[in-house]
């Protein structure tokens, strides 16, 4: 194989990595929730796929093969920090959001709290489900569990998630029905 044929299809791979950028970033973010460090994780996935190109197999598929290996950087970052903080003590910030917000984004803030505050298997297969559409297979090639597990981790995922998000309602419904007692 020559040089020149070498640099065009890595040229060519870099093209077809970087359209993945930004499906990586959302995922990456999904799961930490903090932009810094989802740009660390994709960029260290970016660069991994780079030196590892010659072991993709099929080119149709590798959004699965990136989100193998974003996935890896995820727990590698974890047992990097195991001597730091037990996984499952991890307290996440909820995002404060300030009083002029709109309704929507109140939304939207209040359901990303809610997943954050899913176990980290759980917050990954809903987002890799429910936000990214992949298949459950795919969902458990990527994380490298059965698909039982990946179906039982999302339905209590969903559980939770929707127990959470169920907390807020009864806060207008008692605004209403207080101000009716006041009428």
């Amino acid at each position: 194989m020559s040089v020149l044929s070498l640099l065009c299809k890595q040229q060519s791979f870099k093209q077809q990595l970087e359209t993945f950028r930004p499906r990586l970033y959302r995922i990456a973010y999904s799961w930490s929730h903090n932009p810094d460090l989802a740009d660390d994780l994709v960029q260290e996935t970016m660069v991994k796929a780079l030196r590892k190109s010659e072991q993709v197999r099929n080119r149709e598929a590798i959004d699965g093969w990136l989100f193998g290996i974003l996935t890896n950087c995820w727990r590698d970052y974890f047992r990097k920090r195991k001597e730091l903080d037990n996984i499952d003590n991890v307290i996440l910030v909820e995002e404060t959001t300030p009083v002029h917000h709109v309704e929507q984004q109140n939304i939207v803030d209040k359901v990303r709290a809610a997943i954050a505050t899913l176990p980290t298997g759980q917050c990954q297969v809903l987002t890799l489900v429910d936000l990214e559409g992949m298949s459950y297979a795919e969902v458990a090639s990527v994380l490298e569990v059965p698909i039982g597990t990946v179906m039982s981790r999302l339905c209590r995922a969903r559980k939770s998630l929707s127990g959470k998000l169920l907390e807020f309602r009864p806060e207008t419904q008692n605004t209403a029905s207080h101000l009716r007692r006041i009428k």
